[in-house]
């Protein structure tokens, strides 16, 4: 399976999931406030579903060779955003599987060699068009936490929490960082499988399984399963920071979240599976 079919997959899973949250959603539901300040449920579902279509023009944009914008302008996006927002319950629904639908049949017409294509998104770095596939995954499943619909970061599929910590620390500010080193613990057969972050920046290691880190990294959790130490030489290991409590609110904040669309020089030609598999 390549990476494309891979994404694919796990993108028709999320979507499912995604529209039957928004099945449930009553009138009254979509008019209350999401987890995102200043946005109602009805505004995640219009910005998801505006999201599907300003991809589909990047995909457009791959395989006809004619500069397509995701967005004709922020402002543009802004406004059918909130104009989007006001719908009945029905109608948005609506507009998440319909929008969803016309991104699929994008895909598919896609021939081969279109997924390498460069794009641009709303800001740099340009990126090939086969991580559109996941920047829309990301979206479905950041915003389906965001409806505050029952959905939490801990509902996160396994292969989505690695992909979107492997990509958020290629996209690091590498020294401006507010922690040293980041370290990823997770529970695997008989032991555990540790990765490590190092030369982040100027602060503690933060600690912890990789979904908590993802919650964390992404702003949609203060930290919850996660601790932060002042590192030993070895950097790995250290005493509790600073009350020992280990507790989310002793982390600092993380540094911006997407401040890049995707990754800094992705490989142009799409892999055989993102992020990579190493033996």
């Amino acid at each position: 399976m390549s990476a494309i079919e891979q994404l694919q997959a796990e993108l028709a899973a999320s979507t499912s999931r995604l529209v039957a949250t928004a099945a449930r959603l009553t009138a009254d539901d979509v008019r209350a406030p999401s987890r995102l300040p200043g946005w109602t449920r009805g505004h995640v579902l219009t910005h998801v579903a505006r999201n599907a279509d300003g991809l589909v023009n990047l995909l457009t944009w791959a395989r006809t060779g004619v500069v397509t914008p995701q967005y004709p302008t922020p402002e543009s996006r802004a406004a059918e955003i909130e104009a989007g927002a006001v719908r009945p319950a029905g109608e948005l629904l609506a507009d998440v599987e319909q929008s969803a639908e016309r991104f699929l049949r994008a895909c598919e017409g896609m021939p081969f060699d279109a997924w390498s294509a460069m794009v641009t998104a709303l800001r740099p770095p340009d990126h090939p068009a086969w991580y559109v596939l996941a920047r829309r995954l990301r979206e479905v499943e950041v915003h389906h936490v965001d409806l505050g619909a029952g959905y939490g970061w801990a509902d996160w599929p396994q292969a989505y929490i690695r992909r979107e910590l492997y990509d958020t620390m290629l996209s690091w500010p590498h020294g401006q960082g507010p922690v040293s080193t980041i370290v990823s613990r997770e529970p695997r057969g008989d032991g555990e499988h540790v990765e490590v972050w190092r030369g982040l920046g100027h602060g503690p290691a933060v600690q912890g399984p990789p979904g908590a880190l993802v919650a964390w990294l992404t702003g949609r959790s203060p930290g919850h399963g996660l601790t932060a130490t002042a590192l030993d030489p070895d950097g790995l290991t250290g005493t509790d920071h600073p009350d020992g409590s280990g507790r989310g609110d002793t982390l600092p904040s993380p540094p911006p979240w997407l401040v890049m669309p995707a990754p800094p020089n992705l490989p142009a030609e799409p892999p055989s599976a993102w992020p990579p598999v190493h033996d």
